[in-house]
């Protein structure tokens, strides 16, 4: 399983795998933090592994484990996935809401600004939502408002107008010479922006934590790693509100400076965690 995964020490700190114990990892990606869980566990916990991307979910089949067991679904219906696989008790659930890297370095997608792919940044090929659709097909406010609220753009206006008037747009490139020509250079923001509505990264975001609240065995754990603000907000108001945990972490759990030079992509990481009381 060859993955850099972020916060791995703190990951295992908070979720506190021990022998025997079972454990979901709802966004296994590159199964870098599963790899770590199942060491800790032997000889007999198991691990659940979800994956939404169907041709990622493939190249982890390869790798063959009798503790893991590997689904191709979305987290957002975590309870329906129990109750299928029947993994009783849970002792801990993560959440790592990073992209994987293997979804921007070989997905062909669209995932980044740096190569010059289709417009597609969808996460499972079963939704009929690209990013190609909303650039070349929603309405100049629509736009706007998918960049000025996932992207937290100030220049969203200025972008969407002159997106409409250069449709239509096929590739990242072209994308990226039109936010270009807005005289914006935030691509990023953007791409996140699409990415996440494209995907409805906040909502399903929404409807996994009560389900892994309720999947959670009694001293259970619940992890929580997210990427930008509007993730960070979610996790932390459910946690703040949600009257059957114990919140373990006081702020956000971040990656030291020298995580940081090694594996540029936990900068911008928060970690939050809480037990099930």
């Amino acid at each position: 399983m060859i993955h850099k995964p972020v916060l791995q020490k703190e990951v295992l700190e908070y979720l506190k795998p021990e022998p025997n114990k079972n454990f979901i990892d709802a966004t296994i990606g590159g199964g870098g933090h599963t790899a770590a869980i199942l060491e800790r566990i032997k000889p007999n916990g198991k691990v659940l592994g979800i994956e939404i991307d169907s041709d990622l979910y493939k190249k982890l089949r390869i790798k063959k484990h009798d503790r893991l067991i590997l689904i191709n679904d979305s987290y957002s219906n975590l309870k329906r996935i129990i109750r299928k696989y029947k993994l009783e008790p849970v002792n801990g659930i993560l959440l790592d809401l990073g992209m994987s890297s293997w979804h921007l370095e070989e997905s062909g997608r669209g995932f980044t600004f740096l190569k010059d792919e289709p417009l597609d940044m969808r996460y499972s090929l079963d939704n009929n939502l690209t990013a190609g659709e909303i650039i070349n097909k929603y309405s100049q406010e629509e736009i706007e408002r998918i960049l000025k609220e996932y992207g937290q753009e100030r220049f969203a206006g200025r972008i969407a107008r002159k997106i409409v008037l250069e449709r239509p747009i096929k590739t990242t490139f072209q994308l990226k010479e039109i936010i270009k020509r807005s005289k914006v250079y935030s691509f990023s923001r953007i791409f996140q922006a699409l990415r996440i509505a494209v995907n409805d990264e906040l909502n399903n975001l929404k409807k996994v934590l009560p389900q892994a609240i309720e999947i959670l065995a009694p001293k259970g754990k619940i992890v929580v790693i997210s990427f930008h603000s509007l993730e960070d907000r979610i996790v932390k108001r459910f946690f703040k509100e949600e009257k059957g945990i114990k919140i373990i972490t006081k702020k956000p759990v971040t990656a030291s400076e020298i995580e940081i030079k090694t594996n540029p992509c936990s900068r911008s990481a928060k970690l939050r965690a809480a037990t099930k009381q």
